[in-house]
């Protein structure tokens, strides 16, 4: 923590007077002395900072706390997909089936048709034009081309490549209605969420219009508490998803004609996908004799029992990547950590074993996993540790690695694209930083690599916990530090 009694002697040692008791703290810190200026002149002087700056070497060139442990937030998702890239290489795809189990007799298929999941993150209307039924129309093309219109049977959703515990441990309570803290689950569609709008059309003191992808779907009830209050007045946000259903609670205050969009978790989520399947079959006249049901056991898909209806590949790792970093998607992250489990030790998928394929990762990254604590894929749990030293120094150690072109080109650019798009806009430092931002409350991390204005190549990471300032205002100290280091090099 930098404190208004800190005493700067250049590159020699940083003495800190705590700002209570008078404990004095010594650390050899090599930092400028404008960058000390700039955080003991903000309002966040008090929080913890971890900075530091390397050359493409790794020589540390700065570094103030860099030593100590710190909650990276989304900073984990460096180290995450930096896994998940060596494991799977940069031209992986998902591939999910369609089989089905029995005959077809004229215009019905005598048997059950079984969609398998492969835990592919993308069945939804990310990389389809926005189109979240691409690949549900895909398969029902394949139905409706073999003339099939009545399945005298069910329809299955087998979800066994992954383990059943559909949240990583130290996720709070208070993020699993939102989309950031979904299930994860080898059969998931639209990144297991309902796509809420709320219209604020009506009078003021009655309810807003609510519609939902997808069709309004009863799988899902909303309860709709909300008011319409008067034009300009402040928009409060109130969701909340009642544990273990599906009802969700509405008591937002909204600005008359104002528009709210938000997407929030569903439960169940292999249940949820064969649902809106089936239903969307049916409004293209394939119906079933039997209910829909979910199996989680494997089965010997290689059988002659078995045919393959129809398959469906994603787009490659490369391309997933981008979602994990540029766009910080806490599910895309957590599905390739059991992804990379899953073909890794060819068996369930979990983010366990996902979490020894990271720790080993560090040991060979040269990280001192002794300082390093996973609880997740993507850094949402807060119980996640580790220093910005061992994650700068995986951060160069990628740049010899197989596909650092494609790691690199996973990040968001400053002023450009991603999380990044808005900040640095105005700023020299646009286009030249490749970079991942991490946000939970109370940290705000920013690492990556940085071309200074020399075209010197650096990895910086500066990772701020235990501030009560807007993140916004904390960004804006991070962007400053990093113009300075811009210059400096």
């Amino acid at each position: 923590m930098v404190g208004k009694n800190t005493i700067c002697t250049g590159w020699a040692v940083l003495v800190l007077f705590a700002a209570t008791g008078g404990e004095v703290k010594a650390q050899n810190a090599v930092f400028s002395p404008e960058v000390i200026q700039t955080i003991e002149n903000s309002r966040v002087y008090d929080a913890f900072w971890s900075v530091i700056v390397r050359d493409s070497t790794g020589k540390i060139l700065e570094g103030y706390n860099f030593d100590k442990i710190v909650r990276p937030a989304s900073n984990l998702k460096l180290l995450t997909s930096a896994m998940v890239l060596k494991e799977l290489g940069p031209d992986f795809r998902y591939s999910t089936k369609m089989y089905g189990l029995g005959s077809q007799s004229g215009n019905s298929w005598q048997g059950d048709i079984i969609i398998r999941g492969s835990g592919d993150p993308s069945i939804s209307g990310t990389f389809y034009n926005k189109d979240r039924f691409h690949v549900f129309e895909k398969f029902y093309r394949a139905l409706d081309s073999l003339g099939i219109r009545k399945v005298q049977g069910s329809l299955i959703g087998n979800d066994s490549y992954f383990d059943q515990r559909v949240y990583p441990e130290g996720w709070s309570w208070d993020d699993l209605t939102f989309y950031y803290g979904v299930e994860i689950n080898a059969l998931s569609f639209n990144e297991n969420a309902v796509d809420l709008r709320v219209y604020a059309n009506n009078s003021i003191g009655e309810k807003p219009h609510i519609e939902w992808f997808p069709f309004d779907t009863d799988y899902v009830e909303f309860v709709n508490k909300q008011v319409i209050t008067p034009a300009y007045s402040e928009y409060d946000e109130s969701y909340r998803r009642i544990m273990g259903t599906n009802t969700i609670l509405l008591r937002s205050t909204l600005p008359q004609n104002y528009v709210e969009k938000e997407s929030l978790s569903i439960m169940d989520a292999p249940r949820f996908f064969v649902d809106t399947f089936e239903k969307y079959l049916s409004q293209g006249n394939i119906t079933f004799s039997r209910p829909f049901s979910i199996e989680s056991h494997t089965r010997n898909w290689e059988s002659s029992r078995y045919t393959i209806l129809e398959e469906h590949q994603s787009v490659p790792l490369r391309q997933l990547l981008q979602e994990v970093n540029k766009e910080s998607n806490n599910f895309y992250a957590e599905m390739l950590l059991k992804t990379a489990a899953a073909e890794h030790y060819k068996t369930e998928g979990s983010t366990e074993l996902g979490i020894s394929l990271i720790e080993t990762f560090a040991m060979d990254m040269g990280m001192d996993i002794e300082d390093l604590e996973i609880s997740d894929g993507s850094g949402l749990a807060s119980s996640t540790l580790m220093t910005s030293e061992d994650l700068s120094r995986m951060l160069v150690k990628m740049r010899s690695a197989p596909h650092f072109e494609v790691y690199k080109n996973s990040l968001s650019i400053a002023g450009r694209d991603g999380t990044l798009e808005h900040r640095f806009r105005n700023s020299p430092v646009a286009g030249k930083l490749h970079g991942k931002t991490g946000y939970i409350s109370g940290v705000r991390a920013l690492s990556g690599y940085l071309e200074s204005a020399s075209g010197q190549p650096l990895v910086v990471s500066i990772i701020t916990n235990n501030y009560t300032e807007s993140t916004s205002y904390v960004d804006s100290v991070q962007e400053e530090i990093i113009q300075q280091i811009y210059y400096k090099y």
